[in-house]
């Protein structure tokens, strides 16, 4: 049946649509490289980059963050296909990177023997364009040909071409993909599964594909065989493949919202539908067991299984509508899983426990899941970094905060672990301690952070204090080993906090939940506690206080310092979203809105309005002096946010600090440089801020 609006009710919408466009004169920012546009941008960035660059802390931190991120002793990462080890690497002679490979055995005995596949700073030259390597995706079981994807500029559009690793050539006539958002996966050495913009009416609102088709080598793109649509306001729908060993399933994923989807898989030329709950997520197969975490308590046959439950299906009966069902693992209040992973025969589980990293093997037999705890250092971030399909080996990083972080391989059958490669100590970290305490936020909940300081530290509300956090997308602020905290902040007398609000992941779907849409302002409320928690004790004080967030993050920082100004003395916003009526008009800001809610549904406005940084500045206010950063490039998170709350506040007489790299897409940089470029300007602007 069709829906008719009635003609007071259309008008209404139409004045209030234009109202929203008239009532913004900063709109004409979101045109991305318009002459305009950039010209706020050039003139921004020379202002504020000759500020904070002349201050005496920039040039020490630029080369000493550049020396960390071109080092030699840096971490080689591990990704296994077949017989071979390959990994990309950036350093002072490879700008924009190289990727390599090594023989398997010359890797794990220390001595890789690199065999460069792809040089991207070569191929940027050539070719005119500032490539930037995205990743790549092999060909099953010989791994001698690579769907690999580039970016021109490093946002999350990709060109995607097939590569011949042994003749190290792009293959001629092979499958090639122009830019845009979506993927690619073999099915086999002459078809693939293919999710990208196919014309007019494929994409959906969030910018993402909406068909999934199956394309034959040899054949021109408009002729591959469509074999799944979803709708136009779906976040997407990919194509893809899942391995079971040598079985393959093709699979399409449909995500409804950012949290809900659905799962098929194509078989016998139709699609089938795997029934299970929507916002279930799957974490593959081993021996044909399919592996989902459960974000809401679901019950089958009587059994109730929990919410933040791991559990496993037999696989061959799920397709026949039959569950037979195991539970993996459980946990506790205080617990939740962070990873899982398989190698050949065993099940990798990354679990957090109190905010602290554990591993786990298990092992399916007889129908039964056994586990062992992995000998893994305690007291930090443990995940798995790769995992051998064809063996039972597998590596696994572990970091803290004071403990240069370590890379280690392990057999999940034999229980062995051997540490591989560390990282230089770059700061002393016996000079520092860690402590873990718990604010009050304003509901009465206990929010967990974590405090790094010197050891001889005082007490006495003076110390210049850098508090970091995220709070959305279940996604768990853990501990970790950074140089350039350690070297740009710490060492130079420093405190830094890490806050694990709400919205986050650390005590799994229900402290995220606890954060969604209407529930917004709790996130919120936990970084204020954490904040007036550390001034309670002393350990610094609002004049000494402040803050650094990117992507959600970035919308935290805005939240912050226009809800309690007089909490925060500096706010780097990193990325951000802040523009809450318009987010999900911009880039893939409509996939958010299982997180944020609809600025377009009146009843949601009304919540989301409430702390939309962009709508919340006032006049006359104490607002610190922010400093912004985006990137052009972007085109996940619009840089329009940035640019037009920058110009709104310097029309209210406010000064501010706006940064904007023309490349670098969402993580802001795409070459070393600009890495550290961008960390001496946060660090140096923190420290003009802070230390007094």
């Amino acid at each position: 049946m069709k829906k008719t609006i009635g003609l007071g009710l259309l008008f209404t919408l139409l004045s209030s649509a234009v109202f929203s466009q008239t009532a913004d004169p900063y709109m004409w920012l979101e045109d991305v490289d318009s002459e305009r546009s950039m010209e706020f941008v050039n003139q921004h960035n020379t202002g504020s980059v000759d500020v904070l660059n002349k201050l005496p802390t920039y040039q020490p931190i630029y080369d000493k963050c550049l020396e960390i991120y071109n080092s030699t002793d840096r971490i080689v990462y591990p990704t296994t296909y077949g017989d071979f080890i390959y990994n990309f690497w950036q350093d002072k002679e490879h700008v924009r990177g190289i990727w390599r490979r090594s023989p398997k055995a010359d890797y794990i005995a220390g001595n890789p023997k690199w065999e460069i596949l792809m040089d991207i700073d070569a191929m940027s030259e050539a070719d005119g364009v500032k490539w930037v390597y995205k990743g790549a995706a092999g060909l099953y079981p010989k791994y001698d040909r690579f769907l690999v994807s580039l970016s021109n500029g490093g946002g999350d559009a990709v060109v995607i071409k097939e590569f011949d690793v042994n003749k190290k050539a792009f293959v001629e006539n092979g499958f090639t993909v122009e830019e845009a958002k979506g993927g690619v996966s073999y099915i086999d050495e002459n078809t693939v599964i293919i999710s990208t913009d196919f014309g007019p009416g494929s994409m959906t609102t969030s910018g993402y594909p909406s068909q999934a088709k199956v394309w034959k080598r040899g054949t021109a793109l408009k002729d591959a065989t469509l074999i799944y649509t979803g709708d136009i306001n779906d976040v997407g729908a990919w194509g893809g493949v899942m391995r079971d060993g040598a079985k393959a399933y093709t699979i399409i994923s449909r995500a409804i919202t950012f949290y809900t989807s659905e799962t098929y898989v194509w078989m016998d030329n139709k699609a089938v539908k795997l029934e299970l709950p929507e916002d279930a997520e799957s974490n593959g197969f081993i021996n044909n067991q399919y592996i989902i975490a459960l974000k809401s308590d679901w019950t089958v046959r009587g059994v109730t299984y929990k919410q933040g439950d791991l559990i496993s299906l037999d696989f061959t009966e799920l397709l026949k509508g039959v569950y037979q069902i195991q539970l993996i693992y459980r946990p506790d209040e205080f617990s939740s899983i962070s990873g899982v992973s398989a190698t050949k025969n065993k099940l990798l589980l990354e679990l957090i426990s109190n905010v602290n990293g554990e591993l786990y093997v298990y092992t399916f037999s007889q129908n039964v899941w056994t586990k062992e705890k992995v000998k893994a250092p305690e007291y930090g971030k443990i995940s798995v970094v790769d995992a051998d399909e064809f063996s039972d080996k597998y590596y696994f990083n572990f970091a803290n905060f004071l403990t240069p972080t370590t890379l280690y391989y392990a057999d999940a059958a034999s229980g062995d672990v051997k540490a591989i490669k560390s990282l230089p100590a770059y700061f002393d970290g016996s000079k520092f301690k860690v402590e873990q305490f718990k604010a009050t936020s304003a509901d009465g909940t206990l929010v967990p952070y974590f405090i790094v300081s010197s050891k001889t530290a005082a007490n006495n509300g003076h110390n210049p204090t850098l508090l970091y956090a995220y709070g959305g997308f279940e996604s768990s602020s853990l501990p970790f080993y950074s140089g350039t905290v350690g070297t740009a902040w710490l060492e130079r007398g420093g405190v830094y906090v890490l806050a694990n609000i709400r919205g986050g992941g650390e005590y799994g779907p229900k402290w995220h939940q606890a954060g969604l849409k209407e529930k917004r302002q709790n996130v919120y409320n936990d970084f204020h506690a954490v904040a007036e928690d550390l001034i309670k004790r002393k350990i610094t004080a609002p004049e000494h206080l402040g803050i650094m967030g990117g992507s959600n993050g970035g919308l935290l920082m805005g939240v912050a310092f226009t809800q309690r100004p007089d909490l925060y003395k500096a706010v780097v916003c990193q990325g951000p979203l802040l523009d809450m009526e318009r987010y999900n008009k911009l880039l893939a800001g409509a996939s958010w809105m299982g997180e944020y809610g609809n600025p377009d549904i009146p009843e949601e406005w009304a919540f989301i309005k409430k702390y939309s940084p962009y709508h919340n500045l006032k006049e006359n206010a104490a607002y610190p002096e922010v400093f912004f950063t985006t990137s052009t490039r972007d085109d996940r998170v619009h840089p329009g946010h940035a640019r037009k709350m920058v110009a709104k506040m310097e029309s209210m007489g406010y000064k501010v600090y706006y940064y904007e790299n023309i490349e670098g897409g969402h993580a802001g940089a795409s070459t070393n440089e600009q890495r550290a470029k961008s960390a001496a300007l946060e660090y140096s602007y923190l420290w003009m801020k802070l230390k007094h």
